[in-house]
């Protein structure tokens, strides 16, 4: 199993979400399905899957690009998007497209389905975070949570 010190692992340690965050979030909306019955084992296989996506350059650069787009919309530096609109939210979807596009990168079009259930219920830390750091993290979720169904599926052939 990968090192639980991964850079991005780190980078959003600095922001407040933990790995424990990571997974007790993905747990509140877990499904028991055959080869992950149990939250336990649950767990133990979301860990594993996290670790892989955290040390994934490509999610590093997704995430770090939605944390960085948070931080200037909130300054009131991306063109166009004023601090009431960016708050307010009207017609903004640009933070969902980039959720399930981070989704669909860890899992594919399964992804975007986990998605979409992390986006409306927002679990855990999801509501803890911002407009666009929560789609992002939203779309880790899903995509870890996707795959975690996906291997314990595989794991019963």
């Amino acid at each position: 199993m990968k090192s639980e010190t991964s850079p991005l692992l780190e980078y959003l340690e600095e922001r407040g979400v933990m790995l424990k965050d990571l997974i007790d979030t993905a747990l509140e909306l877990f499904v028991p399905h055959p080869g992950v019955e149990t939250k336990e084992k649950a767990a133990e296989i979301l860990q594993e899957e996290f670790l892989d996506a955290l040390s994934d350059v490509n999610v590093s650069c997704l995430e770090v690009a939605c944390f960085r787009a948070e931080e200037d919309a909130k300054a009131g530096l991306v063109p166009g998007l004023t601090k009431d609109r960016f708050m307010g939210r009207p017609g903004l979807v640009a933070d969902e497209l980039l959720g399930m596009a981070i989704a669909c990168y860890i899992a594919g079009v399964k992804g975007i389905f986990e998605f979409i259930r992390f986006d409306q219920a927002k679990p855990g830390i999801l509501k803890k975070l911002g407009p666009i750091s929560n789609d992002a993290i939203g779309g880790l979720i899903a995509g870890v949570s996707s795959n975690m169904y996906t291997r314990a599926l595989k794991s019963q052939k």
